[in-house]
């Protein structure tokens, strides 16, 4: 299932195990910028149901987003959008660059 909401350790390293490659994004639940770029993730997930996307929400799986950041030095920021290719990040945007163009750009080339 796509476009799901991940909010554990486990859950995102079973990610990394059932995918090869996927799209997940972190969001903040109480930032404008980041409800817009939610909206066009959304966007992208619901017209490219093919393709696995997942996200958390900052607040409620802080845990998890520090884990990301850490795990692959990818600085924080929220809204954010990562691409995993081969357990690694491919590529990476936040604010205003999250964009249904941008994923569609990155994603499906």
């Amino acid at each position: 299932m796509s476009n799901q909401t991940i909010e554990s350790i486990e859950q995102f390293n079973e990610l990394l195990k059932k995918h090869n490659e996927f799209l997940f994004v972190k969001n903040s639940l109480t930032c404008p910028i980041s409800q817009a770029a939610f909206d066009e993730y959304q966007e992208f997930a619901g017209i490219h149901t093919d393709y696995p996307s997942y996200h958390l929400h900052v607040q409620e799986a802080r845990e998890l987003s520090n884990y990301i950041s850490e795990t692959y030095g990818i600085k924080h920021e929220s809204p954010q959008a990562l691409v995993f290719r081969g357990n690694e990040v491919a590529w990476n945007a936040s604010h205003w660059k999250i964009t249904y163009d941008a994923l569609k750009q990155e994603i499906l080339g």
